[in-house]
Order: C-alpha cells, then structure tokens, then sequence
C-alpha cells in the first residue's frame, strides 16, 4: 500500500501541474532593445554579440567608458551592427536610472554584473564582502528598479524579460565563496518573488548559473583563488563566454526561469529546484522523479568534499 502510494502521489501531482500549469511562451528578440549591464566583456559581450546579430538593438551598460568603446568597436566588426553604450556603476541608482532613461523603454532586461574576490570570510576584508554584495545584489535592485516602470509601459505588449546572470556558486556554496556565494544565493530570491509582482505584466523572470567562465576575469580570480577553492571547484570545469551567452539567451527566448548552463548544472537545477516556477512538463516530470536520486549523488558530493577539506588540513599540519 505504501509503495503504491509513493507511485501514485507523483503522479497525481504531475496530473494537477500539467492542468494548472503555466503556459509555454516565447520571448522575440529581434526587432527589440535588449540592455545588458556588465556588458564590456566577457558573458555580458558575448550576449550582446548574439543578440544583435539575432536583430535585436542592444544597449550596454559597464562602468568603464573604454572597454565600452572597445566592445562597440568588436560588435561592429563582428557584424557591422552598431550598439549603444553607457557609462555608469550599478551601485550608484541615480546614474543608473539616468542611463536607462536616456537608452528608452526596455523589453529584455540583463543583469549580468558581478565581481568575485575569493577568500575564506575569516580572511576576507569587510570592504572586499561590502563590494561584492553591492555590485552583485544591490547593483541588481538599481539596474532592475529603474527599468521596470518602462518595461510595464511597453507599447507592444509582446513578452519581456528580466534575466539575472548568477553562477553555479548561487546554487551551492563552495569553500572560498563565501560572500560571493551569499550575494548569488539573494539573486534567486529576488527572482522568486519578483516573477510573481511582474507575471501580471507578461514579464518573464530568468536566473542562468554558469560555472567557471573563460574570461579575463576569470583568469585574475583564479590567480588568488586559496587551494582548496581550486580543487574543489575546479571539478566542474569551465566554458567558453561564447557557450553560456548561447545557452543564456536561448533560455532568456524560451521564458525558462531557471537556466543552467553545462551538465553539472542541469543536475544542480534538478536538485535544488525547491518552489521556483517550471515551465516545461518534462522537466516537472524530471524533477519529481529524480529528486530522491540526486539528493543522495549530492549528499556524495558532499562526502567527498568534506574529505578533501579534511585531507588537505591533516597534511598542512603534518607539514
């Protein structure tokens, strides 16, 4: 009886989300304005590039004026394509709200800025933690606060999107990561309750959690990183900017709130899925199926995590 019970419960709840689920919707990229913050380099450039060569007129926000030039002079290269540029830090509303009034009513929103500066929080300045969370989640509140009044007045009514670029590292908390996490982890929160504030409005909410992500950057990070930050992160390996601005905007397209990445990221999504909207019935169906599975691989993962930590104290004492 219980194990028929355990059969038919998932069942009957895949049922019930297949009657009242959400619709599928589809996000159009040409022929829109599309700003991204962060948007000079790496993730946020190579997003740019895609979307323009898909029609889209696209707007970057970062706070270096240069490497802004810089990659309106790439774009134009690559595609002959022109876009617009602003020179403005997310931390200060004022300049934001300044740079989206002057680029006009948005219809895809992203919020693709972040700093990392990776140290064990014992070690870590309260300034370096201060800066991460103001650039990666309060810098959010700015860009998001001030573009979504326009984003409601949109003439065309088609869906919008508002899309946050988190990390692999708001999915789960790694050694190291300890701020960067925390100010990660906040994006997905916001992201929960603002779909349901502008869901009204057929604005889309989408979180994408890349991993490790060639960029220069990137490559700074991985100079500091401590030890133990590089062995146990670097298991998921990296991607190219190129790849997750691809996988970003066909997510971004497809209205997908939670858009992962690679393959570590798809089961990350899966086992963290908790209360955040789903879309697709097959991954609905997925997640319910899978959830027991992937709690214990995580609950592995952990294992050999702690192990390593472990390992790596016991032979710096020895030595």
């Amino acid at each position: 009886m219980v194990l028929l019970s355990l059969i038919l419960l998932p069942i009957l709840l895949l049922l019930l989300y297949f009657i009242v689920r959400p619709r599928p919707v589809t996000i159009p990229i040409k022929n829109r304005h599309v700003f991204i913050t962060g948007g000079s380099s790496g993730i946020g450039l190579a997003l740019a590039q895609q979307a323009a060569s898909q029609g889209a007129r696209v707007s970057l926000l970062a706070r270096s004026l240069n490497k802004l030039q810089e990659a309106k002079e790439s774009i134009r290269r690559s595609s002959g394509l022109d876009v617009a540029i602003f020179s403005a830090d997310v931390r200060d509303h004022d300049a934001v709200q300044k740079a989206v009034n002057d680029a006009g009513p948005i219809d895809v929103l992203v919020v693709n800025q972040g700093v990392f500066v990776p140290q064990e929080l014992e070690k870590q300045g309260l300034d370096e933690i201060k800066f991460m969370i103001d650039v990666n989640l309060m810098g959010s509140f700015n860009v998001i606060k001030a573009a979504l009044p326009l984003m409601k007045e949109r003439k065309d009514r088609l869906p919008a999107s508002i899309s946050l670029i988190s990390s692999q590292a708001g999915q789960v908390g790694i050694y190291g990561y300890t701020a960067y996490s925390a100010s990660k982890f906040g994006l997905r929160g916001l992201a929960e309750a603002l779909q349901q504030e502008v869901i009204a409005d057929n604005i889309h909410v989408s979180v994408v959690y890349p991993p490790d992500t060639d960029t220069p950057g990137f490559e700074k990070e991985n100079e500091v990183r401590p030890e133990l930050t590089k062995l146990l992160a670097g298991s998921s390996g990296s991607m190219k900017a190129d790849e997750v601005a691809k996988k970003a905007l066909d997510g971004i397209k497809s209205g997908s709130f939670t858009v992962p990445c690679n393959f570590e990221g798809h089961m990350l999504a899966i086992a963290t899925a908790g209360l955040s909207p789903q879309r697709s019935f097959l991954m609905a169906f997925i997640e319910v199926a899978s959830v027991g599975v992937l709690r214990l691989v995580g609950l592995f993962f952990q294992w050999n995590w702690y192990q390593t930590i472990e390992n790596w104290h016991a032979k710096k004492n020895r030595t």
